[in-house]
């Protein structure tokens, strides 16, 4: 399956000790299988950085049942809890080696902001999650995993379109 990685830098040996804290799915490497999504998280770290916006390109080879995989269909309570729990640092995505599901990009990060201070119920905060654009995400944890399944193909810098 090919999938995307959006940054500032050529990644040809991906590595996951250089995670952030505290993202949606823990400490790893982050794929997504949707080109522009990967665009959009390169030109937004560009911006930050002032370097180039660079979408790297990969093969992730089939991964069936070997390895540790949690899997979020949709937002659902049990994505939302997740979330949130490795929002606030705790360690839950270390019981796994791949874990996949929806971004909570700025929109998302909204709602789950409000349920996470509690001025929304989990209720609210699922039925506002139904409208926003899909997306999705592939955080691998495992270096080894990593190394065992991510293959480079490519990068390209991407060219902004202001239409």
């Amino acid at each position: 399956m090919r999938v995307y990685h959006g940054g500032t830098d050529i990644v040809e040996m991906p590595d996951v000790k250089h995670s952030k804290k505290f993202l949606d799915f823990g400490r790893g490497f982050y794929l997504t299988t949707y080109q522009r999504q990967a665009e959009s998280w390169a030109l937004r770290k560009s911006l930050r950085k002032g370097k180039k916006p660079i979408v790297n390109i990969y093969e992730l080879r089939e991964f069936g049942d070997r390895y540790r995989v949690l899997s979020f269909d949709n937002e659902n309570e049990q994505w939302l809890d997740f979330v949130c729990s490795c929002r606030r640092g705790e360690a839950l995505y270390q019981e796994y080696d791949i874990i996949i599901g929806r971004v909570a990009n700025d929109d998302v990060f909204k709602t789950v902001d409000l349920y996470f201070r509690g001025l929304w119920d989990r209720e609210k905060a699922l039925a506002e999650l139904r409208y926003y654009q899909r997306n999705d995400q592939i955080c691998i944890i495992s270096q080894t995993v990593l190394e065992q399944l991510l293959h480079f193909e490519k990068s390209y810098v991407v060219v902004e379109n202001n239409d």
